[in-house]
């Protein structure tokens, strides 16, 4: 029973690190991945949330926005992206033994030549610039224990703000973390910060100990 493994481990027994990888594509393919989100996001304001009160339409407001938020990152991305969008793709690397579930980031980009090497997203409501402590537990217990992204030395936290203020929410998820939080220049014009941390890995994993997570926050109204 101990060398059962899932389709992806016998198909793509070797694997890579996503950044790396992906960079063979475009030298800036983080920063044109991290792109296609924030275009997406443009385009999931203009196109739904525009006239939605999201303080009242607020019935599984999480999944509802990260549900109508991943087809429009495919929409913008070229047909040449050397990885696709998923939303809830299950992370088998770092699963524990069944029954249980493996893990399930909210939106990940999938490599299309090694499909085990997954860039994950975790999106989490922010009802005030305060209420940041799940946002945080998501950091702290899925990316730096690496049971999100374990093959990718990068991956990103969305925060839907219902309401308050987007500099506090940074200010006081760099507290709570705690980190240092420093703007990205590639999206100056944006609520987008980054952080940089050392990753707790699994004894005999090879994993990237180093790891960056992109904070991206998204205002749900105003």
């Amino acid at each position: 029973m101990s060398d059962r493994r899932t389709i992806g481990e016998a198909h793509w027994p070797d694997t890579g690190e996503f950044v790396a990888l992906a960079k063979s594509w475009h030298p800036d393919a983080v920063t044109r991945l991290l792109g296609f989100v924030w275009e997406a996001w443009d385009l999931l304001r203009q196109e739904v949330l525009s006239d939605v009160d999201c303080k009242q339409a607020d019935r599984d407001l999480e999944r509802s926005v990260t549900q109508y938020l991943e087809p429009r990152i495919h929409k913008v991305m070229p047909d040449d992206s050397p990885f696709y969008v998923q939303h809830g793709a299950h992370e088998f690397e770092t699963a524990r033994r069944p029954p249980a579930q493996p893990p399930l980031p909210d939106i990940a980009f999938v490599l299309w030549d090694n499909e085990r090497i997954t860039w994950p997203l975790e999106a989490k409501v922010l009802r005030t610039d305060t209420a940041v402590d799940p946002y945080v537990r998501e950091i702290q217990e899925n990316f730096l224990t690496c049971r999100y992204g374990p093959f990718s030395r990068e991956g990103g936290m969305l925060g839907y703000l219902v309401e308050g203020d987007i500099e506090r929410v940074f200010r006081t998820v760099a507290a709570k973390t705690p980190c240092e939080l420093k703007p990205h220049p590639d999206f100056a014009d944006r609520d987008h910060r980054t952080s940089e941390h050392a990753r707790r890995v699994p004894p005999g994993k090879a994993y990237p100990r180093s790891f960056r997570c992109h904070h991206m926050i998204l205002r749900l109204a105003g």
